[in-house]
């Protein structure tokens, strides 16, 4: 029940963070596009993770998706605060990203552990949540990883 109100908060919230909010242009390509580039590059990986969750690129929010690639992060609701735990480890700071940790800890108290450990990985990690991930669609996922020291 709780995933479910939780669903429903991000699909409440989702379009008035993609208009107000995101100031960034949406990127003109398709998950057809990306599968059709190098088989190690982050587009690749990228266009692989939206086909396997039969998901749509989605206008403004197109980091999302690849940091789910990048942290190799599941979607479950669990799965994606985890993965802002992370992004605030590694210094995203943002009212969408404060709301979703403080609501994932209410919810989820059990996670706390496992939310403490992405936040730690994301510490441990170089800055990259601000990168212009579109121009880095060709740049193998492996290297992008370790630069940054992304576990």
């Amino acid at each position: 029940m709780k995933d479910k109100i939780i669903e429903k908060m991000y699909e409440i919230s989702k379009k008035p963070y993609q208009k107000w909010f995101k100031k960034n242009e949406p990127w003109k390509t398709t998950s057809q596009e990306l599968i059709e580039l190098p088989e190690q590059s982050l587009g690749f990986h990228l266009g692989s993770f939206l086909l396997r969750y039969n998901f749509e690129i989605q206008e403004k929010l197109e980091d999302h998706d690849v940091f789910h690639v990048l942290t190799n992060t599941g979607v479950s609701v669990v799965e994606e605060i985890g993965m802002q735990y992370y992004l605030l480890g590694n210094g995203k700071r943002s009212l969408y990203l404060f709301m979703v940790v403080t609501t994932g800890f209410l919810f989820y108290p059990r996670q706390f552990h496992y939310y403490l450990n992405q936040y730690d990985k994301g510490k441990k990690a170089h800055q990259f949540y601000d990168l212009d991930f579109q121009k880095m669609l060709t740049i193998p996922v492996k290297t992008i990883r370790k630069t940054f020291n992304i576990i």
